[in-house]
């Protein structure tokens, strides 16, 4: 039965897979969290006592001072240190943020906004990238295939009632709609209203990201004048998850659906679908089977 075989997928490959696939995540918030975050508390130090200091030294600022300070910004900056804000900023490391970007690493998405900064960490990081990048595509993969798979069994439509015909394609649609709406509209507002931005540009950043893109001009969780809760950033990680299992669900999808509306208005024209080989009816050709499955 398809259910059975869906079922047997499930608990044959994919559940496995995706069980590995969260622990390696959390190993590589984990290990990411213990190597960047006592670095990054440091830079935030020097970076807080370099502002005091220029300060202080403002009535006699010179070029050079000014460039001075200006450079420390810059390596604070690509340490991932907000220059606003002050040393009870949020740090990039804890182990919300570390998942993000654990997530962010595995995904290619790589906003850019944030790196290790430490030889430890970087090493590490080439390492994680290498064994996390292919086994999150075979988990994508292994989850498209999976209801690639139980959607063959579709092929065998038109030997179904009219009224399955169209419950099947209104089921599809419904599918369709209801994903959209929780990976692509429903996200989009919540990050909008957080962080300030417009809907636009909570759109705009959940195209990048799931496009995996990331740019990194938007990136959630990261304006120190805001608070966030302390899983938000993990949140965010799990809805990029989510969402790229979403699109590995739905590209077999939108090509048959397609067909199978334009089956339903042949048919109500009055022409048969099991008569392949009979001559073009009223100037129409006689549609023909597209297999869903290699």
């Amino acid at each position: 039965m398809p259910r059975a075989g869906l079922c047997s997928c499930w608990g044959g490959r994919v559940l496995p897979l995706l069980l590995a696939y969260v622990c390696y995540l959390l190993l590589g918030a984990t290990v990411f969290q213990l190597l960047e975050k006592q670095a990054e508390a440091q830079s935030r130090d020097q970076f807080q006592f370099e502002k005091l200091r220029f300060l202080e030294n403002y009535t006699c600022l010179d070029q050079r001072a000014l460039e001075q300070f200006v450079q420390v910004i810059m390596e604070a900056w690509v340490k991932g240190v907000n220059p606003k804000g002050n040393s009870t900023n949020p740090s990039n490391w804890d182990f919300g943020s570390s998942f993000f970007f654990a997530g962010t690493v595995v995904t290619t998405i790589g906003y850019g906004n944030l790196a290790p900064s430490t030889e430890a960490g970087q090493v590490f990081c080439v390492f994680y990238a290498l064994v996390g990048i292919p086994l999150n595509v075979v988990f994508l993969n292994h989850l498209g295939a999976g209801l690639h798979g139980h959607l063959a069994t579709l092929e065998r439509w038109e030997e179904q009632p009219r009224r399955s015909q169209l419950l099947q394609i209104l089921g599809l649609a419904l599918f369709l709609t209801l994903g959209t709406l929780v990976i692509l509209i429903f996200p989009p507002m919540v990050f909008s209203h957080v962080e300030g931005w417009s809907f636009g540009e909570g759109f705009y950043f959940a195209f990048i990201t799931l496009s995996t893109i990331g740019f990194g001009d938007y990136v959630v969780g990261t304006d120190p004048s805001k608070h966030y809760i302390s899983v938000y950033r993990s949140l965010a990680a799990l809805w990029i998850l989510l969402g790229l299992a979403w699109l590995a669900l739905i590209l077999p999808l939108g090509p048959l659906l397609l067909h199978r509306c334009s089956q339903l208005w042949l048919l109500s024209r009055g022409l048969s679908l099991k008569d392949r080989g009979a001559p073009k009816i009223d100037g129409l050709p006689r549609p023909q089977k597209i297999p869903i499955s290699a």
